[in-house]
This record gives structure tokens, sequence and C-alpha cells, in this order.
């Protein structure tokens, strides 16, 4: 690794530890001293920490799923909300929410958070799909994030319409969910939400190779042995989990999967992929982090929407890299 790119990486690290410390100590309404740290700490264990953890976990994951499709779709625009996967993973919970709580599946935690889960990677999964399948019809980048912005408006007209003729009740849980949040994580979720999103994340690992050649298209791939079809889809899959995992825990996030990529290419201007995939793991994380702090921090005893904060941050990066790329 060149020096460089050492000291690169060694800034982030700092960063996210700096962020961690922010989030925990700083990240509410009151601050935490040292002093006051114990194992009886209520608001530092059970508020504090579940949230910086989610943080991290959720900067990982969304990141690292746009890293994925702007490869595959060879888009540096494609992302998990821009392209409606993220609206898909909110239809589906939607759905769960809604039918969950007539049918009474909430009435015990664990089945109703796992039927929440498989809710949103399911719903991600086939608006990723669609897409996909749609791009092998479509050759303009432009036109195939649109076909993206569509689906996300048809999902969330189904919503709507779910949310008008919903119970007062299920309503309220469901919109307090939409609204986006890194606080609504338990310990106890925890259990659930980091070994999967570990092992998914950990199983990119096996397809750096793919990623690399995907890059340079289909022929390239199949040139030097990789089995397009088979790795496409494992990835599209890996990125679905990713997105609608982090969907269910903490709502829908946006351009965080967008944002994070570009800001990692505009960093290591390299073509290897393996160090783009750990600096989003960074970069993401600290985002998110400071993201959360900053929501917490700006207007006294109000915690502002996270969706708010990532917006502001992400948004000025997609025009910029727009007008950077008049080609487009």
């Amino acid at each position: 690794m060149e020096k460089n790119t050492t000291i690169k990486f060694l800034v982030l690290i700092c960063l996210l530890v700096f962020s961690c410390l922010l989030s925990l100590f700083y990240g509410g309404s009151e601050s935490i001293n040292l002093s006051e740290l114990s194992s009886n700490n209520f608001i530092f264990w059970h508020i504090r920490f579940p949230k910086t953890i989610t943080a991290i976990i959720a900067g990982c994951t969304l990141s690292t799923a746009g890293l994925i499709l702007q490869i595959i779709f060879r888009n540096p625009l494609a992302g998990p909300y821009v392209l409606g996967i993220s609206s898909g993973a909110s239809l589906m919970v939607a759905i769960s929410i809604l039918a969950g709580s007539s049918l009474h599946l909430f009435s015990d935690f664990f089945i109703g958070k796992t039927f929440i889960v498989l809710s949103a990677i399911t719903g991600s999964f086939l608006i990723t799909s669609l897409i996909l399948a749609i791009s092998k019809k479509v050759n303009s980048n432009i036109v195939l994030l649109l076909i993206g912005l569509m689906l996300s408006q048809i999902c969330g007209a189904i919503q709507t319409a779910l949310e008008y003729f919903s119970e007062a009740n299920s309503l309220k849980s469901f919109v307090t969910w939409g609204m986006g949040s890194l606080s609504n994580t338990t310990n106890f979720d925890l259990v659930i939400y980091l070994p999967i999103a570990l092992v998914s994340l950990l199983s990119i690992l096996f397809f750096i190779k793919p990623l690399n050649a995907l890059l340079l298209g289909q022929n390239y791939a199949q040139n030097i042995g990789v089995n397009f079809k088979s790795s496409r889809f494992y990835l599209i899959l890996i990125s679905s989990i990713l997105t609608g995992l982090t969907t269910a825990f903490c709502g829908p996030i946006a351009f965080v999967g967008i944002a994070v990529p570009i800001l990692s290419r505009m960093i290591f201007k390299s073509s290897k992929q393996h160090l783009h995939v750990i600096s989003c793991l960074l970069l993401g994380s600290i985002i998110l982090l400071f993201s959360d702090a900053l929501a917490n921090s700006a207007i006294k005893n109000i915690t502002l929407p996270i969706n708010m904060i990532t917006t502001f941050i992400g948004a000025p990066l997609v025009i910029y890299l727009m007008f950077k790329n008049k080609s487009w």
C-alpha cells in the first residue's frame, strides 16, 4: 500500500474514533463525563452505546451496498435510495407493520422484529432485481435512474394508500419508523442486527475479484474467468440484505449509499475495489456518527430526523459530481 494511501486511512481511523467518542459522550441533550461512566449508567449503556453501534453498522451497510450497486450498474449515481431500493424495502415494511398489527404478529416482539427484517430484505431484493432486468433493455444511465425514481414513486404511492386505510395505532408505528432514526435500536436488537450485517459484509471479501472485473464490463469479467451471472446475483443479494436490514432497524436513510462511494473515489483515486470497500466502511460510519451528533445538538432538546442531515451532506456531493462530469 502506498504511503499516501496509508496516511489517508490513518486519518479516517482517527476520525472514526473521534466520532465514536463524540456520539457516546456528547450525542444527546446532556453530555456524559468519564467520572459518571459506570456499569449502572443507563443513558450510556442503553441509549448512547446501542445508538453508536447502530450508526457504525448502518454507515457500513448502506455505503457498501451503494458501492456494489454503482459497480454493477457501472453508474456513479446508482444507490439504494436513488434507485428506489430503499422505497421497496419501506413498502414491504409498511405491509408488514400495517398487516402485522391486524394479525397480532407484534404481540411477540421477536417474531414481529424478524418479520420486519425479512420483509425489508425481500422488498429491497425485488426492486434491485427489477432494476437490473430493466438495465439490460436500457442503455442510457439517465433513463435508468429516472426509471428507478419512478419505481420509488410507485412504491411511495402504494405505501400512502396503505397508510390512508390503516388503523391509527399501526399507522403511528409505521410513521415513527419511517422518520429514520438511529436511537430506536436496543441492545437486544443489536443481537440480531450486528451478526447478520457482519456476515453480509464479510461475504464481500469473496467477491473482490468479481467487483474489480465487473467495473470493466461483462466481457472483461468473463474473459478472466469470472462467472458474471452468478457473481452479479450474489452481489445483488448481498446489497439487498445490507439495505433491507438497515432499513428495517433504522428506517429509510437517504444519500449515504450514493454519496459515500463517490467520496471514497474522490479521496482514493484507485481502481482497486478492496480499498474502496474499506474506505466506505470507515467513511459511512464517520458520516452517520457525525450526522447523528448534529441531529441531536443542532437545536437544544430537539432531535432532528437523520434523513434531513444526511441529505444536506449527500446531496451537494451528488450535485458536485454531476457538474464535474458534464458528459452525463
